[in-house]
């Protein structure tokens, strides 16, 4: 039979989970924010695909650099919570740049078919 555990020690950790869910959901929000705010998008739809890829952008790559670099521990006091929040947000950025290169390629080349735009690229790739 497990030990039971005290209400203590459930309440702090709820409080850690709450309060790491509370931040990265907090430097979503600012990375979204700085994003948007440096590089106003053109229509409706390149906003919702960028900031939906932004905000995808920080969870993944936020949770790839902690496991990459093994930053679990920051994780056990709140200023560490709050450095992985900045880890978080950091990662948010090259997904914006990545969508809106895409977006800018896509348009620059608005008339043509499907084999130019495969040529085009291959032969960069050569390069």
């Amino acid at each position: 039979m497990a030990e039971p555990m005290s209400s203590g020690v459930g309440v702090a950790t709820a409080i850690k989970l709450y309060g790491f869910i509370v931040i990265v959901a907090i430097c979503l929000f600012l990375v979204s924010l700085v994003v948007i705010m440096t590089r106003i998008p053109r229509t409706r739809p390149e906003w919702v695909v960028s900031l939906s890829c932004t905000v995808v952008g920080s969870l993944t790559g936020g949770a790839f650099v902690v496991q990459r670099f093994g930053l679990h521990a920051w994780a056990n006091d709140w200023f560490g919570m709050v450095a992985l929040g900045g880890v978080v947000f950091a990662c948010g950025l090259p997904a914006w740049a990545i969508v809106r290169w895409t977006f800018n390629y896509i348009n620059a080349r608005e008339g043509a078919g499907i084999i130019e735009v495969i040529r085009e690229i291959k032969d960069e790739v050569r390069k």
